[in-house]
């Protein structure tokens, strides 16, 4: 079943696993018990294909099941940094920034923008110390901001200021 391209993925993904998120997106809006498991098949498809990890951690953001959001991103974080060869704990990497190239390639991008999502998890969780810890690691792994994280940065800081006010 052909369900058409509502969201470009990455072009070198298999095409059974684009097939299953295409569907998974276009179930989402309509049945949210389907489109978890067709976001789920299609992990299980394929576990190394990062692609999978955003779209359900995002999936799982959207239906405000932080959670479970913050679950499979840190697995997103294991997987990319096993397939990159670095550590996961962004802690250890920033003790050693230039033993790794975090603009290397796709793999160090999928790292980056998952850590960022990571930190917009932990501040929609409430867990402003840890999200903005997360953050400025984030700083020193990405000062070029590729992973657009300084939106995050701005809205922490907003979030922050609410609190004082």
């Amino acid at each position: 079943m052909d369900v058409g391209e509502r969201i470009t993925f990455s072009p070198n993904m298999p095409p059974e696993v684009n097939q299953l998120l295409q569907a998974a997106v276009i179930a989402s809006s309509v049945d949210q018990a389907r489109a978890e498991n067709l976001f789920i098949q299609a992990q299980a498809t394929d576990r190394h294909c990062l692609q999978t990890y955003f779209a359900l951690y995002k999936f799982y953001f959207y239906q405000k099941r932080l959670a479970d959001a913050e679950r499979i991103a840190l697995s997103g974080l294991e997987e990319s940094a096993r397939q990159g060869g670095f550590p996961s704990d962004f802690r250890r990497l920033v003790r050693e920034p230039k033993k790794w190239d975090m603009y290397a390639n796709e793999i160090t991008l999928f790292y980056l923008y998952t850590l960022k999502a990571l930190a917009f998890i932990k501040l929609r969780q409430g867990q402003m110390v840890e999200g903005q810890l997360i953050l400025s690691l984030l700083q020193q792994l990405d000062p070029q901001d590729k992973s657009g994280a300084s939106v995050i940065m701005d809205l922490a800081a907003a979030l922050e200021a609410q609190q004082w006010n």
